[in-house]
């Protein structure tokens, strides 16, 4: 029976030695046609040229990063100062309109003060006591604008012209009126249309309603709610037919002979803030 030989493989140095050459003279043959160099340039330039890309496109997101911070803060400056702009404008806007109305109102008062026969002076009122029944208000002409006591005031409101007071005190800048509301005010008036002639007296109340006492009963028949009141010009103490209210309500009781008749002003007190003080014996030197 014959045995098997094993495989066995021998290590020749002659073959070892050929496979070195060769594998030298082809390094040696790629190093001198400079492939090696080229292809390390190549690798080298496209891993470095990567990396400078992913570099540059991180720093540039940072940048615009911080560039868009900066945008967003310059744009809430921005906003804020047209926010307070816009309110700038908007108080201009009130305050101009405001002004508009008091030089209307002023224009209206001077054509008013320039269109009477009597010399008078425009004042504004600087001051007023509403607290109490006997109230009374300050305006800023005195003695040395020519104002003297027991003068009568009126004003031009709304296009209408009504009795407001009488000078009571007078300063050498300012004075102090009564007005009409006033308790201790009695003015001698008129029903306009039935010419009955009756007194008129406060309330004590600024936005409340005047008093007239005196028209007898059998006048009722001829008179009517909004008829109007005005000045009698009796003594010499107002301009006759001046307004001084309207008719709002009238009361008979069985143990009068005459009529509690009620009048809403023609003047709003709670609004009134220029006035006219009047001087009835002099002319006025400037008539439109």
């Amino acid at each position: 029976m014959a045995t098997k030989r094993k495989a066995s493989f021998k290590f020749r140095m002659p073959e070892f030695v050929l496979v070195i050459l060769i594998l030298s003279s082809g390094m040696m043959l790629a190093f001198s046609s400079g492939s090696f160099v080229v292809n390390f340039k190549t690798i080298g330039f496209t891993v470095f040229s990567t990396i400078q890309k992913e570099v540059h496109a991180l720093s540039k997101g940072i940048m615009n990063m911080f560039t868009a911070g900066h945008e967003l803060v310059k744009l809430r400056r921005d906003y804020d100062a047209l926010v307070k702009k816009l309110e700038n404008y908007e108080q201009m806007r009130r305050s101009n309109t405001g002004i508009r109305k008091e030089n209307e109102r002023l224009r209206e008062q001077l054509k008013f003060s320039n269109s009477l026969e009597e010399k008078n002076y425009p004042a504004q009122i600087i001051a007023r006591d509403t607290d109490n029944i006997d109230a009374y208000f300050t305006i800023d002409k005195g003695s040395s604008s020519g104002i003297k006591k027991n003068m009568p005031v009126i004003a031009y409101q709304d296009g209408n012209s009504g009795l407001v007071g009488k000078i009571v005190q007078v300063g050498k800048f300012t004075s102090i009126v009564m007005p009409v509301y006033n308790v201790n005010c009695t003015v001698s008036a008129r029903i306009q249309n039935t010419r009955n002639i009756g007194l008129v007296s406060g309330k004590g109340n600024y936005e409340g309603t005047l008093s007239m006492k005196y028209i007898r009963k059998r006048v009722l028949p001829e008179l009517h709610f909004g008829d109007v009141i005005v000045t009698s010009g009796e003594n010499n103490n107002y301009m006759r037919d001046l307004p001084l209210g309207t008719i709002s309500k009238i009361s008979v009781t069985d143990y009068n002979s005459s009529l509690d008749i009620e009048l809403l002003p023609i003047i709003d007190f709670s609004r009134i803030e220029n006035v006219i003080v009047v001087n009835l014996y002099e002319t006025n030197d400037i008539k439109e």
